[in-house]
């Protein structure tokens, strides 16, 4: 695998399908994004038009039916999700019980830090997170056999006690961190060389996916020049960037669920409708 398609300290390439040829069959990705707050749409579109499968995906959540890695799932090109919410896609609902999808559940601040320590070269960390759970003690189904029963159980893990700060024992269980081959995330802006800023809760999970993947690529609304970004503004630092795409600030962004206030009344309760179109 290439770490770069462009040239030098100028990360951009010409476009998504280009930024994601090198993806292979089986490839392992940290997708960024939460909700449907800064999903790499782009790269993801792209990396279903040339046919990419087997893939195994770490992020926060699976979009939706028809949206964010909802399209790849829908499309049956996803072998195996980790993730810490899957609540919102009735595909993934179906593909999971019927045996066709493999999940690793994974608690969401503890699948955080798998990203983090991943792309900080630290192999696994303890955390209070799941003590006393199946996260620790094992049997969450994995993989379904098609039939009810279950074909792949999550494993037992290490848990140790520690003394905390305040001097009283707890027990902490093994977490070992995620690094995988490739990253794609969005960005609201970045410079050429690859430094990111993220949008609001965009920010959550795609500067820890683009951490752990041994080349990121990245999409961005806002291409700048290097120095027009204020280093203290800096979410991501380029360093962890090999690849840009320029998609524009008209990049089509969606909302899960619009709730609003009826105008008739400010003491009506909300009422929640679909949208297509986000900040």
């Amino acid at each position: 695998m290439t770490e770069a398609t462009s040239s030098g300290f100028d990360k951009v390439v010409a476009s998504a399908a280009d930024a994601v040829a090198d993806i292979p069959d089986g490839a392992s990705l940290a997708v960024g994004g939460f909700g449907l707050c800064g999903n790499p749409i782009a790269l993801i579109e792209a990396l279903l038009a040339q046919g990419t499968t087997g893939l195994s995906v770490v992020s926060n959540n699976c979009g939706v039916d028809d949206w964010g890695l909802g399209v790849l799932l829908n499309a049956q090109r996803i072998r195996k999700m980790t993730s810490s919410y899957v609540g919102e896609n009735k595909e993934f609902e179906r593909q999971f019980l019927s045996g066709e999808l493999e999940l690793e559940l994974t608690p969401q601040g503890t699948l955080a830090e798998k990203l983090r320590a991943g792309g900080a070269g630290i192999a696994a960390f303890f955390t209070r997170t799941g003590v006393g759970t199946q996260v620790a003690d094992g049997g969450l189904p994995r993989k379904y056999d098609g039939a009810g029963g279950i074909a792949i159980a999550s494993p037992a893990k290490e848990v140790r006690t520690f003394t905390t700060a305040g001097g009283d024992p707890a027990e902490y269980v093994l977490e070992d961190s995620i690094s995988t081959d490739f990253a794609l995330v969005h960005a609201l802006r970045g410079d050429r060389h690859g430094n990111l800023v993220f949008n609001k809760s965009a920010r959550n999970f795609s500067p820890l996916a683009a951490m752990a993947g041994r080349v990121c690529i990245a999409q961005v609304e806002e291409l700048v020049e290097p120095g027009e970004i204020d280093p203290d503004t800096v979410h991501l630092p380029g360093v962890y960037v090999h690849r840009m795409v320029h998609v524009g600030t008209d990049i089509e962004k969606r909302i899960e669920r619009r709730t609003v206030a009826t105008p008739s009344s400010t003491t009506t309760p909300s009422t929640t409708t679909p949208s297509t179109k986000g900040a």
